[in-house]
């Protein structure tokens, strides 16, 4: 009887705890730097952290402060939607059903996409046996469905039905709305109303990434602030052809919305977990991460093992769950410290570029630290010293490269300075605004009016911008040939030697353009005219002269025939007297 009675009491205090209001907190995956960023503390609600989120993101997702140099084109409503996109100018009422009828004649490749998505099938996830990799997946609808809560878009008790077109594409729970006046394409903020904690984490990536020296803009460089980095600089923001800057903003949108790395409609984490999926953007000139950890023996193994692995399992459980035995760009990136989070930049070291201002502090506790944290993930396939000697060596080799740039700087800027560029003084035209002249500047890859970009300025951008970028990201994803050989110190010697050898010529010009300009001082007025048929080298008195590169070199000619007319003439005279 006793024991009768306590069980019943137990039963009413444990249905009454499970009644009363739990107190929330913010997933320790949410950084403290984030929360002190938002004025937040860890025991705020979801809808608390929500509009925190949302109203830093929308104030910060702006044209930028090059605004008054550039006009949207058409396209740039699907890669900047909160900023420019237009609902197509059909004015109906449309239900949840009827987006998907509509749209299997309209565009079935998004409806076939969306079928096979999580967001349309809930229900086969909350029935998976508890022993399917997949069962954590579980936990996530039930982590979605207290945010909704919390937001009041899911009533207590309620469960989330499918996820259909009109929850992404109008708002969460709407049965109906305007075609013409509901229609929006998803940001960050749409896809964080259901996936807060993902949305905290990878907005965070701007409060931890905050360089001690100032070496980058805090939260530079990261997904949280890629559109803002592209439009406010300013040969973007320059260009004419807005086409060809629209091909710089379709990979700077990470902060504009999600679908760069979860590929709509299915959404599909398989795919987002592949070296593939960072592919699109993360190849190229100036950051070939995705080829050079093809090349690598991390990406042999991935391209000759993965198919065995099972992409289905947590990055977490993917060593010891998935059969994984090689590390991909996700399980490197999204891990910090055995904890995987949206968050990809919290070791970051070197950034986008090696700067020298870097290669001075990297014993600072800033840098430091985030090193350890490198060797810890190396340490889940290598030793501890091994991962620290790798390490070391790739810190020693980026080093090198840095000087090779800085040192080329001087020789380019010194250039500039004298103004010795071919055309400096006479062909250099100034660049549209805002962008400004400077020697060797990233505008040399793009604007070529006059000599407004020389080959000293061409190869200089591309040494700073392209090659060594591509010799540290060598150095960095363990390929041994692309920071040697095929795009990394080799190229960056050739750089160099290129520079050093236009640097000689146009001394060695300028140096005889002033000898000329003595001896034309002294013989004023009996200069004669002369025009060579084609730009090359022509010979005067036993000197070789370019005209590609000075217009001196016509006078010198001049000069040249004046005075050997003058040795003729006298000579001539001489033979008659005698």
């Amino acid at each position: 009887m006793l024991n009768h009675l306590l069980g019943r009491i137990l039963a009413v205090v444990v249905a009454m705890l499970l009644a009363a209001p739990v107190s929330a907190t913010i997933w320790e995956s949410v950084p403290d730097e984030q929360l002190t960023a938002l004025e937040l503390k860890r025991d705020a609600s979801p809808k608390e952290l929500y509009d925190a989120l949302s109203a830093r993101y929308l104030a910060e997702l702006n044209k930028g402060k090059l605004a008054q140099w550039w006009e949207p084109i058409p396209m740039d409503q699907y890669l900047a939607p909160t900023l420019f996109y237009t609902p197509p100018n059909i004015d109906m009422e449309v239900s949840r059903s009827q987006c998907v009828d509509c749209h299997k004649a309209v565009t079935h490749g998004w409806v076939k996409s969306w079928e096979k998505s999580v967001h349309a099938n809930l229900d086969e996830i909350r029935n998976l046996d508890e022993n399917d990799v997949r069962a954590y997946k579980k936990g996530i609808i039930a982590e979605v469905e207290g945010n909704l809560r919390s937001l009041n878009l899911l009533a207590e008790g309620k469960q989330l039905g499918n996820v259909g077109c009109i929850d992404c594409h109008m708002g969460v729970g709407m049965e109906k709305g305007n075609h013409k006046d509901d229609l929006r394409l998803p940001d960050r903020t749409a896809c964080g109303s259901c996936h807060l904690r993902q949305f905290a984490e990878a907005e965070s990536e701007r409060d931890t990434l905050v360089w001690p020296q100032d070496q980058w803009a805090p939260g530079h460089p990261s997904h949280t602030v890629d559109y803002i980095a592209n439009v406010e600089t300013a040969t973007w923001a320059a260009l004419q052809q807005r086409e060809v800057a629209a091909s710089c903003t379709m990979c700077h949108t990470n902060q504009t919305k999600c679908d760069n790395c979860h590929t709509r409609h299915e959404f599909s984490l398989v795919e987002a977990r592949k070296p593939q999926a960072c592919a699109t953007c993360h190849n190229g000139v100036d950051h070939n991460e995705y080829e050079n950890f093809m090349m690598s023996k991390h990406g042999t193994v991935y391209q000759t093992l993965g198919h065995t692995w099972d992409w289905n399992a947590r990055l977490a459980d993917a060593f010891e769950v998935g059969g994984q035995t090689a590390p991909t760009c996700q399980t490197c990136h999204f891990e910090y410290k055995g904890e995987f989070t949206h968050n990809v930049v919290r070791k970051v070291r070197w950034g986008f570029l090696p700067f020298q201002s870097i290669v001075d502090n990297l014993d600072d506790p800033w840098f430091e630290s985030r090193k350890q944290a490198w060797q810890s993930t190396c340490s889940q396939c290598h030793s501890p010293r091994f991962a620290k000697t790798y390490l070391d060596m790739m810190d020693s080799g980026i080093k090198e490269g840095t000087a090779l740039v800085e040192s080329t700087r001087k020789v380019v800027q010194k250039l500039y300075d004298d103004q010795l560029l071919v055309g400096q003084k006479t062909n250099r035209p100034a660049l549209p605004e805002p962008e400004v002249d400077e020697p060797g500047a990233f505008s040399s890859l793009f604007f070529a009016q006059g000599n407004s970009a020389t080959i000293v300025d061409r190869t200089f951008a591309e040494m700073w911008e392209q090659h060594v970028a591509q010799y540290m990201k060598g150095l960095e994803h363990v390929n041994p040939g692309g920071w040697t050989y095929s795009s990394g110190w080799s190229d960056l010697i050739k750089d160099q030697i290129i520079i050093n050898e236009h640097d000689t010529q146009l001394r060695a010009q300028a140096a005889l353009e002033e000898r000329v300009s003595k001896l034309e001082g002294q013989t004023a007025g009996k200069k004669a005219a002369f025009l060579p048929s084609a730009p090359g080298n022509i010979q005067v008195a036993g000197i070789t002269l370019d005209t590609r590169y000075t217009s001196g070199s016509l006078a010198m000619l001049g000069g040249g025939l004046l005075l050997g007319g003058m040795v003729s003439i006298r000579r001539s005279s001489k033979r008659k007297k005698e």
